[in-house]
């Protein structure tokens, strides 16, 4: 019986913010279904061990590439490097994304929410345009992109207005980008994510602030099942589109009143 073939097998992909959490998560799941992989991300120890770590484990080829996505040359020297070594680029998954901590709204400093639209919003957009330009001109011509909208795309936490407008911005690109993609066989998606276990829901088991005043704990899912996911909307056929999905923990308060 012969193996059947990975999905991402000839294929390349791009995760922002790949060196930790989620991200790291994704790009783990994509090396292993075949995807030679470049991940990104502003911290180069990270980066390379995460790097180093996916490649042992999956057999894959990982490359890391140091960028700060809310800086247009840095994007510009990416996206120059994936065209010098690869050629191509079949997937794009924006991950890359800051918070503060949770301040009154009339507290956040403007440095705060620059920091926060620069990485969560202005990265995508930078990104997805270089994608673009990329997958146009490439021939088999297309590609997919995915973004990491989170939860916050349409439900708000108290006292996070920077992230969550981000966020629901990211529902906005997420859009224009599957629309503007259409003609040049370009699919976007994206995915909502409810407490995935990671270094920043750590909290969440000890009691965070809810709608109605209260501190309560909150359950996650491990990681995996988002990288699952992921993996699951990119094997799809660019004439199949997975617009959005929300992989939550199925306790968690988000479903109800506050």
């Amino acid at each position: 019986m012969t193996q059947a073939k990975r999905s991402g097998e000839g294929k390349i992909a791009l995760v922002t913010g790949g060196g930790t959490g989620v991200g790291r998560g994704i790009a783990k799941a994509l090396s292993a279904e075949g995807y030679s992989l470049v991940i990104t991300g502003r911290r180069p120890d990270v980066l390379e061990g995460a790097a180093d770590e996916i490649a042992r484990e999956t057999g894959g080829t990982v490359r890391a590439i140091t960028c700060d996505v809310g800086n247009p040359a840095e994007v510009v020297a990416l996206f120059g490097a994936i065209r010098d070594d690869f050629g191509r680029l079949d997937l794009l998954v924006n991950n890359a994304g800051t918070n503060v901590p949770p301040v009154p709204l009339e507290e956040v400093t403007f440095e705060q929410w620059s920091t926060i639209v620069a990485a969560n919003l202005t990265g995508a957009f930078l990104c997805t345009q270089h994608a673009f330009r990329l997958m146009k001109s490439q021939n088999p011509r297309g590609g997919r992109i995915i973004n990491n909208g989170s939860i916050s795309a349409t439900t708000p936490r108290p006292n996070s207005a920077p992230y969550t407008a981000t966020k629901h911005a990211i529902t906005g690109l997420t859009k224009s980008t599957a629309l503007d993609g259409r003609a040049h066989d370009i699919a976007c998606g994206q995915i909502d994510i409810g407490n995935a276990a990671t270094d920043m829901t750590e909290k969440m088991s000890s009691g965070v602030l809810q709608a109605n005043g209260e501190i309560a704990p909150e359950p996650t899912i491990p990681v995996a099942h988002i990288a699952e996911a992921v993996v699951y909307m990119a094997s799809l056929p660019l004439t199949a589109n997975v617009l959005t999905m929300t992989v939550m923990a199925t306790k968690m308060p988000l479903v109800g009143r506050g």
